[in-house]
Order: structure tokens, then C-alpha cells, then sequence
């Protein structure tokens, strides 16, 4: 039986610190127009069951028919009832990226299900552009979506920070899209997320949707998926992009100046090597969390999310300091 223990970002049972570098949430948010959409809801009414005026805005949104959209509590819950799907449909094996996010296997290994490598034939295949924890792109021209069910996490699509463009309409058209805006949004606390159906499993939607629970959005999360279709919130978006992208290269060169090693990536977050073991201890004294990439397979490795410069100096403290074996400065204030 599959452990219950997942291993995720983000805060824990000890609460949050002050520079969480462990979640790939945009740190410029949270984006002001969400923000206010969800404080404006009224939390004392259900939403509407049926999410109607919902799917039409993000159908539009995505240029898809209403019929092909699903709206879903979680990129987990999604995850699960995906699995679950194909499960019951008498699939056998699931298809991971060889370094991935680890409620895919979570999933599987739930109902029973084998997974294989990425390039082993299987019933459900999961891919994630731009992937986790590395932040690479990845090319989807070479995928044959039909000859499985392939489900394409887009959770990161939104922070791509190189100027590629999304995939060809006719490409992203061939798999199931998985999208969480509350990470471009920075408002992780807030969990709503929503499917796409491909063009030749519309049907599906149906099937899907009688897996899953009666009203899996609270209003608020119905606040922020309507408010992130909207102009004033792209565009808010596309200068965060631009920030991020400066503080990503300022963050660079600290930890090159340090000693660390960083592998390539294309995402507001990264994955990097420092010169001398950490302790996740010892950081969080400072009011510091990193993610370890054991559980993605990169031992050695800490996932980093691009936090503002005051953050990144905070951080070369605190590792600078567990080097040294002994307090050596506290950090300054650094506008951002």
C-alpha cells in the first residue's frame, strides 16, 4: 500500500518563515485584481453547482468549446481523479517523468497502478512544461497524445521566463490540460484548479465530473479563476514575468559567487547545488526553507523559487553562517 507521507513545499506543521524558497508561487504576488475579486465574494452562499458562467469564461479564455472544460479543486485532486479514471477503465500502467512532482506516483501507486519511465509504453502518461523541480521546456511536437491518455500539467506555463510562446493550438489540442493559476497568481492558499478535455476525449468530461464531489470550488476559488481571464490580470502577469526574470538573474550570480552549482532552467524556480552540505534545520533558524530534491531523485540538489533580493541575501547569510560553524552577520535590508 502506498504511503500516505507526500512530500511537498510550502509550509508545515511548524507554520511558515519568513523566506520560503520551497514553493514556486510568484513571489511578486499576490497579483492586487485577484486579490480583491476573492475578498469581494460573499462566503456565506454555495456557489453554483454547475459552475456554468464559470467554464464559458475560461472556455473563452482558452478559445475551447464549454464542453471541454472541467473545473477541479486541486492539481492533486485532479491527479487522483485522473488516475482514478484510467483505473477503472482497466489501465495498468502510468508513465512519470524522470524527475517529477510526486503525487503522479502518489496516485498510481493508490489504485494499484505500475509506473514506468517516460519513454515506456503506458495507459496515462504525465508531462509538465516547463517540468519540476528542473524548469526545463519540453518539447510536445514528438508526443503522439493519442496512443495513451497524456495529461499536460501547466502549472508553470504561466512563469516561463524565456520567451517562448505556449504550444501550437493543434498541439495542445491532443491532451488533457491541467492549469492552477493560484501559483502565477501567489495565492497558493487559495485551492482551485481546472481541466481542459482534448478535442477527441471531450466526451469524458461527463465521466470525470461524476468522480468527483458536488462543488469542489468555494467561491473564492470561483473569484480567482474568473479574475485570472481577465486583461488587468495578464497584464499584470506579464510585468511580474519581467521582474522575476531580473531577480532570477541577480539570484544567479550571488549563488555562482558562493560556489553553488545551478542546472538550466526556464521557470521562476531552479534547482542548485551548494559548495557544502545544508542542514534544513539550521536555515529554518534563520527564518529560511529550501525544498529538498531527494524525493524528485536529485540528491544533493535544493529546489529554489526566485524571492526578492532582501530573500536571496538572507539566504547567503544563513548558509554562509552553517559554513562557517558560527554566527557571522545578520541580514540587511535589501529593497527589492
Amino acid at each position: 500500500m502506498t504511503s500516505l507521507r507526500r512530500v511537498h513545499g510550502g509550509p508545515d506543521a511548524a507554520g511558515p518563515v519568513r523566506w520560503d524558497f520551497s514553493t514556486n508561487a510568484n513571489a511578486c504576488g499576490p497579483c492586487p485584481t485577484a486579490l480583491a475579486a476573492v475578498r469581494q465574494v460573499d462566503p456565506t452562499r454555495y456557489p453554483d453547482p454547475t459552475y456554468t458562467e464559470l467554464r464559458q469564461c475560461l472556455a473563452a479564455f482558452h478559445g475551447v468549446g464549454r464542453e471541454r472544460v472541467l473545473p477541479v479543486a486541486s492539481a492533486s485532486e485532479a491527479i487522483v481523479r485522473l488516475t482514478a479514471w484510467v483505473a477503472r477503465q482497466g489501465g495498468q500502467r502510468v508513465a512519470l517523468p524522470r524527475h517529477a512532482y510526486g503525487d503522479y506516483a502518489h496516485a498510481a501507486g493508490a489504485w494499484g497502478l505500475q509506473t514506468v519511465d517516460e519513454d515506456t509504453p503506458a495507459d496515462l502518461r504525465w508531462v509538465c512544461d516547463p517540468s519540476s523541480p528542473l524548469g526545463h521546456t519540453v518539447p510536445l511536437d514528438g508526443i503522439e497524445p493519442t496512443s495513451c491518455h497524456h495529461v499536460l500539467d501547466c502549472a508553470y506555463a504561466p512563469l516561463r521566463l524565456t520567451p517562448d510562446g505556449p504550444p501550437p493550438r493543434h498541439v495542445l489540442d491532443g491532451f488533457w490540460q491541467l492549469w492552477t493559476p493560484n501559483k502565477a497568481l501567489g495565492l497558493t492558499g487559495i485551492r482551485g484548479a481546472y481541466l481542459i478535455a482534448p478535442r477527441h476525449a471531450q466526451n469524458a468530461v461527463p465521466v470525470l465530473e461524476a468522480l468527483g464531489p458536488s462543488w469542489p470550488l468555494g467561491v473564492h476559488a470561483v473569484a480567482m479563476l474568473s479574475a485570472w481571464t481577465t486583461d488587468a490580470v495578464q497584464g499584470w502577469l506579464a510585468d511580474s514575468r519581467s521582474t522575476l526574470l531580473r531577480w532570477k538573474t541577480q539570484f544567479l550570480n550571488a549563488l555562482h559567487a558562493q560556489g553553488w552549482d545551478t542546472l538550466p532552467s526556464d521557470a521562476n524556480f531552479f534547482c542548485a547545488r551548494p559548495p557544502q552540505p545544508l542542514n534544513a534545520e539550521r536555515l529554518r533558524a534563520h527564518g529560511v526553507q529550501l525544498r529538498d530534491c531527494t524525493s524528485f531523485g536529485l540528491p544533493g540538489y535544493w529546489r529554489l523559487g526566485v524571492l526578492p533580493p532582501e530573500a536571496q541575501h538572507a539566504l547567503m547569510v544563513a548558509a554562509a553562517e552553517q559554513w562557517a560553524g558560527r554566527p557571522i552577520l545578520q541580514p540587511a535590508s535589501h529593497q527589492a
